[in-house]
C-alpha cells in the first residue's frame, strides 16, 4: 500500500480510541441520573467503576500480548467487537450488581485498545513522524471521545433515555469493526528503510528484567489514578461540590478533554520538531514531559475557584499538561522497544495504571463520602512530578534496547 495510507491507519486508530473513551464516559456523564434511577449511591458507583478498572488493568497486559501474537488487525478488531457487545448489555441493567458486571466486561474488551493502537503506529510510522501520529491515535483520540461524550450523551439521553445512549454507542462500535476489517492491512515494508525485519515478541521474563520497564510501570502507577479520577468523577464533583445540574455538566465536563486533545497533537508535533532540529530523542521527549509535569500543580487552584466554570478551567490545565505528557510517554515506549513487543509493554504499563486506578477508585468514593473532594484533588496536583522523577532515574537515556539476553 502507498506510504500515505499510514495516515488512514492513524485515523482508524484515532476513531478506535475515541470510541473507547466515549463508551466508558456514558456512565460517568449520566451518573447522577442513572444512580437516582437505579437507587444506588456513591459507594456502589465506586464499585462499578472499580470493576471496570480491575478488568481493564488485567486485560491491558493480556490484550497487549494477544495483539503482539495475533497481529494488529485481528487483535484490535476483536477487542473493539467485545467491548461493543459489553456496551450494548448496559441497555438492560437493572441494579448495582449487573451494572458492576457489565462494567467489568467493558473493561475486558477495552484492555486491548491502546496496545493495539500503539502497535499500529509503530508498524506504519517512522521515528520523525511517530510522536505526532501517536498523539493523534492514542491521546488525541481518547480526548476527542471524552470531549464529544458529555454534550452528545446528554443530548441523546434527552431524546431516548440513558439506556438509549448505550445503544447508540454500541451501534457506532459495530460500524467501526466492519470498516476496520475491511481496510486495515500490514505495511508492505518497515517504516524505517534501515529497520530490521519484525522480530518475534520478547519473552515476558526478558521484559520484566529491564529496569526501563519497571520505571515505566511505577511512573504509570503514580499518574494514571489522576486520569481515572478526571474520567469518572468530574461530573460527580460538579454535581456534589458545585451544585451543577446535568445540563450544566454537559456544557462543562468536556472542556478539560478538549484541552487534552489539543495538547496531544501539540505535544507530539513539538517533540517531533525538536528531533528534526537536531535534538536527540532522549532530550526532546524528556524536555516536553518535564515541562508538562511541572504545570500540573496549577490544577489545585480549582479548589478555591469562584464557580463551576473557573473550577473546570483550572482542572483543564492538568489535562492540557497530560496531553504533552502522555503522548511522549507512549512514544518513548516505541523509542525503546521494537514494534513486535510494544503491545506487551504498553499492556504492562496499562495494567500498572489500571491497578492504581482500581485502588484509587475504591478510595475516592469513600474519601468523598467521609470528607470531600479536596484531598483527592490535592494528590492529583503532585503525582506527575513524582512520576517524572521515577522515569529520569530508571531511564537515563531513551534509545532502542538490544534484544539479547545479556542486555536484560
Amino acid at each position: 500500500m502507498a506510504p500515505a495510507f499510514r495516515w488512514t491507519v492513524a485515523a482508524l486508530l484515532f476513531c478506535a480510541t475515541a470510541l473507547s473513551f466515549f463508551d466508558r464516559q456514558v456512565l460517568s456523564v449520566l451518573a447522577p441520573r442513572i444512580l437516582a434511577d437505579l437507587r444506588i449511591g456513591n459507594v456502589e458507583y465506586s464499585n462499578a467503576v472499580s470493576a471496570f478498572t480491575l478488568a481493564y488493568s488485567a486485560m491491558f497486559t493480556l490484550g497487549g500480548r494477544l495483539v503482539d501474537y495475533w497481529g494488529t488487525r485481528a487483535g484490535l478488531g476483536a477487542a473493539v467487537a467485545f467491548w461493543t457487545a459489553a456496551s450494548l448489555l448496559h441497555t438492560g441493567v437493572r441494579g448495582a450488581w449487573d451494572l458492576t458486571a457489565y462494567r467489568f466486561l467493558l473493561g475486558v474488551g477495552e484492555g486491548g485498545c491502546f496496545p493495539g493502537a500503539a502497535r499500529g503506529i509503530l508498524e506504519w510510522f517512522p521515528a520523525r513522524e511517530r510522536a505526532l501520529a501517536m498523539g493523534i491515535a492514542t491521546t488525541g483520540g481518547s480526548a476527542m471521545g471524552a470531549v464529544l461524550a458529555p454534550p452528545l450523551i446528554v443530548w441523546v439521553s434527552s431524546l431516548v433515555g440513558w439506556r438509549g445512549a448505550f445503544l447508540a454507542t454500541g451501534a457506532i462500535g459495530v460500524v467501526w469493526v466492519a470498516v476496520w476489517f475491511l481496510l486495515y492491512r500490514k505495511p508492505d515494508a518497515p517504516p524505517e528503510p534501515s529497520a530490521a525485519p519484525l522480530e518475534t515478541p520478547w519473552p515476558m521474563k526478558r521484559l520484566v528484567a529491564r529496569r526501563e520497564v519497571w520505571g515505566l510501570l511505577i511512573a504509570r502507577f503514580l499518574f494514571d489514578p489522576v486520569f481515572y479520577f478526571y474520567m469518572f468523577w468530574i461530573p460527580q464533583y460538579l454535581s456534589r461540590e458545585r451544585g451543577a445540574s446535568l445540563e450544566e455538566i454537559g456544557k462543562l465536563a468536556w472542556i478539560p478533554f478538549l484541552t487534552l486533545g489539543i495538547s496531544s497533537l501539540l505535544g507530539g508535533a513539538l517533540s517531533d520538531s525538536l528531533v528534526r532540529r537536531g535534538w536527540s530523542i532522549n532530550r526532546a521527549r524528556k524536555a516536553v514531559m518535564a515541562a508538562a509535569a511541572f504545570l500540573t500543580p496549577v490544577s489545585i487552584l480549582a479548589l478555591v475557584a469562584p464557580d463551576s466554570f473557573w473550577a473546570v478551567t483550572l482542572l483543564a490545565v492538568l489535562m492540557f499538561a497530560h496531553g504533552f505528557w502522555m503522548t511522549n510517554y507512549m512514544t518513548m515506549i516505541g523509542d525503546l522497544f521494537p514494534a513486535s513487543s510494544v503491545g506487551t509493554v504498553v499492556g504492562l504499563t496499562g495494567t500498572a495504571g489500571g491497578v492504581a486506578g482500581f485502588l484509587s477508585s475504591l478510595a475516592v468514593g469513600r474519601i468523598v463520602e467521609a470528607v470531600s473532594f479536596t484531598p483527592v484533588m490535592l494528590a492529583c496536583g503532585v503525582l506527575y512530578p513524582a512520576a517524572l522523577a521515577v522515569l529520569l532515574i530508571a531511564i537515563p537515556r531513551i534509545e532502542r534496547l538490544a534484544n539479547t539476553a545479556a542486555a536484560a
